[in-house]
């Protein structure tokens, strides 16, 4: 009875959170290669920058590699069986440049492409439709090392052919495609030592954040040439950023960091020149190899290769958004801890409300293309429980995370933001990069301990229940 009892009032809240969801919206899952594929010495993959700093028992990080992972590469077949078992519409992953280009360049890689092959056949068997990412930070390591990775123009147009590749293999089948995952997060791995392939020089942030950019627009030129009928987005994380009180020194704080870290981007992309903010930051950055400076009219943009800016503002056909957590800052720009505040165990702040505050500034700010949460979850504390009737997982406040978050989507639905679909993070218990696996965002549980099995957490079948729901009004 309390059971039936709770499925109800869990119903009457997925029914509210839904509510403003448009007809034709899209739920997925999502993953990236290196979290989640293993086999990392299988089938001619070669190393990436994520190997070898795992590798490194002086790099700060867990000691948990990518080495075996979820081993989705061998089970993914199983893997997608779940996702059906949800009613998953769409499935978004990321593709190992390695496993294409064992050095980035060259010669094609047949085993390593014949499993997206096989991934692509199987999802589209089962009625899920691809969301691939190009690049979600597992740079090939030949190319760290050869050119200085995302600090080279080389590694540019290499990053364009494997693009162009990948689209003519699978894009008879594959219609939608991101070239980027969280440019900011591939920035820290060259501004700091805690992620790959840590380069740890502040100096360069900006200089690595443009050539991703016009990486992107190379690769997205290529995408469009070996597909006219291909859709190509980019993926981009935000979150909010607060000042701790309204003093004009917090408020200037928020606004600053939201700019160098987010906004940036955007006004690349969508508007073809940076703000002003970021202009004056370049103007102060050390020439690099790949970005030199360059006579122009506008001595603003004077660093910046002649085309480049047209190139990274090319139409997109979407835009992908990670949201997580809210950040609040004191003046100094600096984290101040909000106390009493629900957290995940990543420490991040639980703040649903911030993604239709998230989604009702770029509306207002900026034209945007059609837009897709790509990101969306929370590592917390599971409950493992095995019976005779087998195992569950119990994740009440996972659940309640996804839940309400849905319900901050439909608000922005709901006041016109042209939202097409949610995939939560992650499908998959995987490798959290430095923090290995002991951060668990999925909402499915892998059991390290027993054989990697699978087990569906409430918050899995939660999700279930809101698709099944919406899939009712379609």
């Amino acid at each position: 009875m309390g059971h039936k009892h709770e499925n109800t009032a869990q119903k009457r809240l997925i029914d509210a959170a839904i509510s403003g969801l448009p007809k034709h919206f899209k739920f997925g899952a999502a993953t990236s290669a290196y979290q989640i594929e293993g086999a990392a010495l299988e089938h001619g993959r070669g190393p990436s920058i994520w190997d070898t700093f795992l590798a490194d028992k002086s790099r700060p990080h867990s000691g948990d590699t990518g080495e075996v992972a979820c081993d989705h590469y061998h089970r993914f077949r199983e893997d997608i069986a779940i996702m059906k078992e949800l009613g998953l519409d769409a499935y978004r992953f990321s593709i190992s440049w390695s496993r294409i280009f064992p050095d980035g360049t060259g010669e094609i890689n047949r085993e390593g492409l014949q499993f997206y092959n096989d991934l692509v056949d199987e999802l589209i068997a089962n009625g899920i439709e691809p969301y691939v990412t190009l690049y979600h930070w597992d740079l090939p390591l030949k190319l760290q090392e050869k050119w200085g990775g995302w600090l080279s123009r080389s590694t540019l147009h290499a990053f364009a052919r494997y693009a162009e590749v990948m689209v003519q293999e699978l894009g008879d089948r594959v219609k939608n495609w991101t070239t980027f995952n969280e440019p900011e997060v591939i920035i820290a791995g060259y501004i700091g030592n805690g992620m790959a392939p840590a380069y740890n020089r502040g100096d360069v942030a900006f200089h690595v954040g443009h050539n991703l950019m016009v990486a992107h627009g190379l690769a997205a030129k290529a995408i469009r040439k070996a597909s006219p009928d291909a859709k190509v987005g980019i993926v981009l994380n935000f979150n909010i950023v607060d000042p701790k009180d309204n003093t004009e020194a917090c408020r200037v704080a928020a606004y600053q960091r939201y700019m160098r870290a987010y906004s940036w981007y955007l006004d690349g992309l969508l508007n073809g020149v940076y703000p002003a903010e970021v202009r004056a930051i370049l103007a102060r950055t050390p020439e690099l190899p790949g970005v030199r400076p360059r006579p122009a009219r506008n001595r603003d943009t004077s660093w910046i290769k002649r085309g480049d800016m047209k190139l990274i503002s090319q139409e997109l056909d979407f835009m992908g958004i990670n949201y997580y957590t809210r950040f609040v800052v004191d003046e100094n720009g600096h984290d101040y801890v909000t106390p009493e505040v629900a957290r995940t165990q990543m420490g991040w702040q639980i703040y649903p409300f911030g993604l239709a505050r998230l989604m009702d500034e770029m509306h207002r700010h900026y034209k945007l293309p059609p837009l897709y949460i790509t990101e969306n979850g929370a590592a917390l504390d599971d409950t493992l429980t095995v019976t005779a009737d087998g195992a569950s997982v119990h994740d009440e406040q996972r659940a309640k995370f996804v839940i309400d978050h849905l319900g901050a989507l439909s608000a922005a639905c709901s006041a016109g933001v042209d939202v097409r679909g949610y995939f939560v993070w992650s499908l998959l218990d995987n490798l959290e990069w430095p923090l290995g696996f002991a951060k668990t965002f999925g909402i499915v549980h892998v059991d390290r301990a027993n054989g990697l099995k699978r087990t569906v957490k409430d918050s899995g079948r939660a999700y279930a229940r809101a698709i099944h729901r919406h899939k009712l009004r379609r």
